[in-house]
């Protein structure tokens, strides 16, 4: 039994251990806002927080999260009633595309700007490894700015 708190409620599962995290969210949690995209960890649109740090959830062995760790996901990344300020800049700038992506990215991007709230290009880029087939690549850097405070909340 995988006991595991998520977006702050605690959650058993009755699953090997062995089993992704990704499908014990998706699949026997119903959690379906973190997305399956390539399964080996590339391309980012699996993405969660454990303990704060991003993590690829399709290659993380639910039996690998650490005892007591706290698991947010895209569900849990608004807090109060509130979108999250990645969440807010991603709207405001229309960054999805086809969309497919941005759970992911929205996550990775929260998880930059918790561990830098003032981040550069060099910073994003470095952070930012997820993969978005439609190509948002500037809308995204723009909104992480946006998001930190270093532009004006105006569509681009």
């Amino acid at each position: 039994m995988a006991v595991l708190t998520i977006n702050g409620t605690r959650h058993d599962a009755a699953v090997d251990p062995e089993t992704p995290l990704l499908w014990v969210l998706r699949d026997t949690l119903g959690m379906t806002g973190t997305k399956f995209g390539c399964g080996i960890a590339q391309c980012g649109a699996c993405t969660v927080h454990v303990d704060g740090a991003p993590a690829r959830s399709c290659s993380l062995p639910v039996g690998g999260v650490p005892e007591g760790a706290k698991i947010t996901t895209i569900e849990g990344l608004a807090a109060d009633g509130r979108l999250h300020k990645v969440q807010q800049a991603w709207l405001a700038l229309d960054v999805p595309q086809c969309g497919y992506c941005q759970s992911g990215m929205l996550m990775a991007a929260a998880a930059l700007l918790a561990e830098k709230p003032q981040p550069t290009d060099a910073d994003i880029d470095a952070a930012m490894t997820n993969i978005c087939r439609c190509g948002t690549y500037q809308r995204i850097r723009q909104a992480i700015h946006m998001a930190a405070g270093n532009i004006a909340k105006t569509r681009a």
